[in-house]
């Protein structure tokens, strides 16, 4: 295996970090045993780094509304069409392991129209493919589609948001050339 650079931006020591951002990436490597690449990269930026992981977790972490396993889903399509693969590698993971499912993420990134999901979420994410690709044509028929699945105002606010975000994501990711880790290409895929 080749070794790479994780970015093509300076990269700076743990040691050398602003303390709240230090701890945080501390606390991230304690629970899955490594210090996923994305947050090594943008810590050369502080002010930066603190306003994306706030937006992420702000959208992210909620426990109303879209699953966490669906939140995902949403991160992954549409990394799959904005072609950024640390996004599609490292939420891939965390998909696999939300819901449970070895297989999902790897249908999902690349047709999710054709994935194992259900109508509710193809609907979902046909919304969150339209907000990726084509946002300025939005209208009152998209929304009543996702009314009829069941989603409230807010969780199609969510899609929206969680859309918008990963696309802010997926170009500065492509911009700065940020690998994923090795470890997310295992992670969820077989039993523990």
């Amino acid at each position: 295996m080749t070794e790479h650079a994780i970015s093509r931006y300076p990269v700076p020591e743990l040691k050398d970090l602003p303390d709240d951002i230090r701890e945080l990436i501390e606390a991230v490597q304690e629970k899955s045993g490594f210090v996923p690449n994305i947050f090594l990269a943008l810590a050369h930026r502080p002010a930066e780094f603190r306003a994306f992981f706030a937006y992420h977790d702000a959208l992210m972490d909620k426990d109303e509304g879209l699953t966490k396993a669906e939140r995902e889903m949403i991160v992954v399509a549409t990394s799959g069409l904005n072609q950024c693969q640390y996004c599609v590698v490292a939420h891939g993971a965390i998909l696999r392991i939300r819901a449970k499912d070895p297989l999902l993420a790897d249908q999902v990134a690349i047709n999710y129209r054709k994935s194992d999901i259900s109508v509710r979420q193809k609907a979902m994410l046909d919304f969150s493919a339209k907000v990726c690709k084509d946002a300025e044509s939005v209208n009152d028929s998209d929304y009543a589609i996702l009314h009829e699945h069941g989603f409230s105002d807010d969780d199609i606010w969510d899609i929206g948001a969680i859309t918008a975000f990963f696309a802010l994501s997926n170009r500065m990711v492509n911009v700065a050339d940020i690998r994923p880790n090795d470890e997310f290409y295992l992670l969820g895929r077989l039993p523990r």
